[in-house]
C-alpha cells in the first residue's frame, strides 16, 4: 500500500514542485512544503476507505500544498521586512536545450510566456499571500475557483475578486513586462552583451526600455544597491560600471546562457578581490525588442546548485 501511495504521489511531485515554487519563490521552501504534502498524504490516505473517497487526487494534492505554501507566505512577510537589501527568489536555472535551443517553437508560443521568468515572481511579492495564491492557482494553473475558495477557505466569489486584485497588480504599468519567446530573447540578450563589450553608453541605452529596472540581491555578502535602480541611463551606467571595474575581481569570467525560471539568463562566475567565489546568475525580461527587467542575483545562499561551466564558457556568453 505504502509502495502505490508513493508511485502516486511521484507522479505529481513535480506538478505540486511548480505550484509551490511559484507561491514562495524559493526553490528549497517549495520542495519542503511538497515534502509535507507528502507527509500529510501519507498519513491521510494510508486507510483504503479514506483514500477511495478522493476522486480527484491532483486537486486533493494541489489543496494540500497550497494551504502549506499560505502558512509559509504569512510568516515570510515577517522575514521579508528584515532581509538585508533588495530581495529576490531562488533562481532554477536549467541549461538551455543543446538542438534548437532558441528557435521558435509552436508548444512555447501557446505558453503566456509573462508567466515564466523572474519578472513574474518578483511582482508577486507585491501581493498579500491570499491574492498571490488565489492567483497562481487560477492564473497559471488554472484551478477553478471552487477549489481555490477550499483552498482559502472562503466563498468562490471572494476567490475570484483576491485573483482580479492580484492580476491588476500583475499588470500594472509599472510592472516589467517580459512577452518574447526565446528566439527573442536571444536576440535582445546578444545585442546587450555587444552593447556592454562596447563600453558605450548610447549603445547600451537602446537594448534598454526606457523604463528599464534592475533589482540585484546580495543577501549581504556582496556590494549590491539597496534599492531598485530605474531608468535605461541609469540601469546602462550601473552595469557599465560593473563590468568596467575589473579590479574588484581576482579572476576571469565565466559566463554561459542559461534558462532562469524558464526564460533566457545568464549564469556567471569569477573570484571576488578578497578571493571569495563569486556566483552570478542575471535574469532578464524582454519586450517588444527590449530588456525592461534585470535580476542579478548574488546571494550564495540561494545559489547552492547551478550547472558546471565548460572549457569554452568565458565572457561575452557564446550563443
Amino acid at each position: 500500500m505504502v509502495g502505490d501511495l508513493a508511485a502516486e504521489f511521484e507522479a505529481e511531485r513535480g506538478h505540486l514542485t511548480a505550484v509551490a515554487h511559484r507561491m514562495l519563490g524559493s526553490r528549497s521552501e517549495a520542495e519542503d512544503a511538497v515534502q509535507e504534502t507528502w507527509l500529510r498524504y501519507a498519513g491521510a490516505l494510508a486507510d483504503p476507505a479514506a483514500r477511495a473517497q478522493i476522486r480527484e487526487l491532483r486537486a486533493w494534492l494541489t489543496t494540500t500544498c497550497s494551504r502549506i505554501c499560505l502558512d509559509v507566505l504569512r510568516s515570510a512577510r515577517v522575514r521579508r521586512e528584515t532581509y538585508p537589501g533588495q530581495w529576490l527568489p531562488e533562481p532554477v536555472v536549467t541549461a538551455v536545450p543543446a538542438t534548437d535551443g532558441f528557435a521558435p517553437d509552436p508548444a512555447e508560443r501557446a505558453v503566456r510566456t509573462d508567466q515564466l521568468g523572474t519578472a513574474l515572481l518578483v511582482v508577486l511579492e507585491r501581493l498579500a499571500p491570499e491574492q498571490r495564491v488565489a492567483f497562481v492557482l487560477h492564473d497559471v494553473f488554472a484551478v477553478p475557483f471552487a477549489t481555490i475558495a477550499e483552498v482559502l477557505r472562503t466563498t468562490p466569489a471572494a476567490a475570484r475578486q483576491l485573483a482580479s486584485r492580484a492580476r491588476r497588480a500583475v499588470t500594472g504599468p509599472d510592472v516589467p513586462r517580459h512577452t518574447a519567446d526565446l528566439a527573442e530573447q536571444q536576440r535582445v540578450l546578444a545585442a546587450f552583451a555587444t552593447a556592454v563589450e562596447s563600453g558605450e553608453l548610447d549603445r547600451l541605452v537602446e537594448v534598454l526600455a526606457p523604463d528599464v529596472v534592475m533589482v540585484g540581491d546580495s543577501g549581504g555578502h556582496f556590494p549590491a544597491a539597496r534599492r531598485p535602480v530605474v531608468g535605461a541611463e541609469a540601469v546602462a551606467r550601473f552595469i557599465l560600471g560593473l563590468f568596467g571595474q575589473a579590479g574588484r575581481f581576482a579572476g576571469p569570467l565565466l559566463a554561459r546562457p542559461v534558462l532562469v525560471d524558464g526564460a533566457l539568463g545568464w549564469q556567471m562566475e569569477t573570484v571576488y578581490r578578497d578571493g571569495r567565489t563569486l556566483r552570478l546568475v542575471m535574469a532578464y525580461a524582454v519586450h517588444e525588442g527590449r530588456i525592461t527587467g534585470v535580476f542579478n542575483q548574488l546571494n550564495p545562499e540561494k545559489l547552492p546548485e547551478l550547472p558546471p561551466f565548460g572549457p569554452d564558457d568565458a565572457w561575452p556568453p557564446r550563443w
